[in-house]
């Protein structure tokens, strides 16, 4: 017969070696983030890229995830890293305002150069919102950036580079890293299409000081194909396809690496893009139309300022405000708009046929624009056999509000993750940050946007959630027919994630 007290002491050795364990655990966990730059869901098949292919069926596909609107680079970097949408980190575009550093033009947030102008202007607040790299840097943990990208697109994953390090071609922060990593790695190559020596490089930095448990909690990298080839040869280009495979091969190299030195058991791998790409048939720009049309003096001039889709109107004019999207709304070239709410929570901007800056989360209260213009776009398929067709000028691109832009892929694998497994629920970039920050055990900022994707962890115990649509109708009449604007969300209890909006105009008979 065994004693109470010797039961007793048996539990308690047991919970010990249980709770020892589990710290080991925690200790020895850390998270990889992979960004492929312009990656659609349809590039990833057993042909083109066999290594994230494999990935996808091994782990977890999240096949309802959502780029952040617009769907450009920056905007995603910065909504990925502080976990929040535009409306509360405060990077508005690719191009963004800010009068302080130059009243008359945007600024070009793929150089940190001009990143660096914003600082200065806004007192260190380049993003209104906490990084992952920051809270790290709170919890006593460092993160790692590794992009074969824009210095921007680099800088934006941890713009205060908080504790850690970023290696990009272009920059190397702290400079004092520079040296040191050149002389491990070896020296940077030239940048080339496909980019297939700088995404080799930065794979060899990453594997030498990310994939260790002697490097930072956190490591990111972040290929810039096949966006950066597909822009200039178009989506299913030969040259297009090529930049898939080198990525796909480097992302073998990874997960290779990571067998290899038994570290499967300790990484988890999350997996997403910025955007999807669509293939472009445009001719019109958005000043050109401006100045022709008498709205605006000249390219220089500050009466109203163009930041990609963003119009910013001297003194917030509502007159000319009304008479620009008027103007705008006849053309079958210029998609959905949106103006300000009048009210908290209203989805109607306050021009007529306009939709709010909140219905899409880019109602920051100080730098958001007074109109936000998108191209418009249809199903057309390019001689590629790849769908999607916009209005915007070059040869394929992205930025819009298309579901070949907002549909992208989020894939998960790991200690932490559920294996085969395919979940249909509603997630974002957004959601990235906050799954991590959970995964190890940090807090999660109140003011961050995005959830915990609960749904695709392991140890998944909250209850099955159930998604809802919500369509959102507009319309106005304009000399010659009438601008009906519709946009769809998913809901998932509190998260409206933005799925697509699309315009139709019906013109007089």
């Amino acid at each position: 017969m065994y004693s109470i007290k010797n039961i007793l002491l048996f539990l308690l050795l047991v919970s010990s070696a249980t709770l020892l364990a589990q710290k080991k655990d925690e200790k020895e966990l850390r998270t990889l983030i992979v960004f492929f730059d312009g990656l659609r869901p349809d590039y990833i098949t057993a042909e083109a890229m066999p290594n994230l292919y494999a990935f996808s069926k091994a782990g977890c596909y999240g096949k309802q995830h959502h780029s952040v609107f617009p769907t450009v680079t920056r905007v995603n970097a910065s909504s990925y890293s502080s976990g929040s949408y535009p409306g509360t980190h405060g990077l508005m575009g690719n191009t963004v305002y800010f009068p302080a550093v130059d009243s008359k033009k945007g600024l070009n947030t793929g150089d940190y150069a001009d990143l660096n102008k914003i600082m200065a202007a806004t007192n260190g607040h380049l993003l209104t919102a906490v990084t992952l790299g920051e809270v790290l840097q709170q919890a006593g943990k460092k993160m790692m950036v590794f992009s074969s990208g824009s210095t921007g697109q680099a800088m934006m994953q941890n713009h205060t580079v908080s504790g850690g390090a970023v290696v990009n071609p272009g920059m190397i922060l702290p400079a004092s890293f520079k040296d040191t990593l050149i002389r491990d790695i070896g020296p940077i190559p030239a940048k080339a299409k496909p980019n297939a020596g700088q995404h080799k490089w930065v794979t060899d930095a990453l594997i030498k000081y990310g994939l260790t448990l002697d490097g930072p909690l956190v490591s990111a990298i972040w290929f810039s194909d096949p966006d950066g080839t597909a822009h200039s040869d178009g989506i299913g280009a030969a040259s297009s396809m090529e930049s898939i495979r080198i990525v796909d091969a480097e992302f073998g190299r990874i997960m290779a690496t990571l067998k290899s030195k038994n570290l499967d058991k300790n990484f988890n791998v999350i997996i997403s893009t910025d955007h999807g790409f669509i293939t472009n048939i445009g001719k019109e720009g958005l000043t050109e139309f401006l100045i022709s049309n008498g709205f605006k003096k000249d390219k220089e001039s500050e009466d109203v300022v163009v930041a990609e889709g963003a119009i910013y109107v001297k003194d917030h004019n509502i007159d000319v405000i009304k008479k620009i999207v008027s103007a705008l709304q006849a053309q079958e070239w210029v998609g959905p708009l949106f103006t300000k709410g009048k009210n908290a929570g209203d989805t109607k901007g306050i021009v007529a046929g306009t939709l709010s800056f909140e219905s899409i989360h880019w109602n920051h209260p100080e730098r958001s624009a007074d109109i936000l213009v998108d191209e418009n776009w249809d199903d057309r398929k390019n001689e590629m056999g790849y769908a999607g067709t916009s209005y915007s000028r070059g040869v394929a691109g992205h930025g819009g509000l298309s579901p070949y832009e907002v549909d992208i892929a989020l894939l998960a694998s790991g200690p932490s993750f559920k294996k085969n497994f395919e979940s249909v629920l509603p997630t974002s970039n957004v959601d990235i940050v906050p799954t991590i920050l959970s995964i190890h055990n940090i807090a999660i900022p109140e003011k961050m946007n995005g959830r915990v994707v609960t749904e695709l962890l392991a140890e998944n115990k909250s209850e099955k959630m159930q998604p809802k649509k919500e369509i959102i109708k507009t319309s106005t009449v304009f000399s010659g027919g009438t601008y009906n604007l519709t946009l769809e969300r998913t809901i998932l209890g509190k998260y409206k994630y933005v799925d697509f909006a699309k315009v139709e105009r019906v013109l007089n008979k």
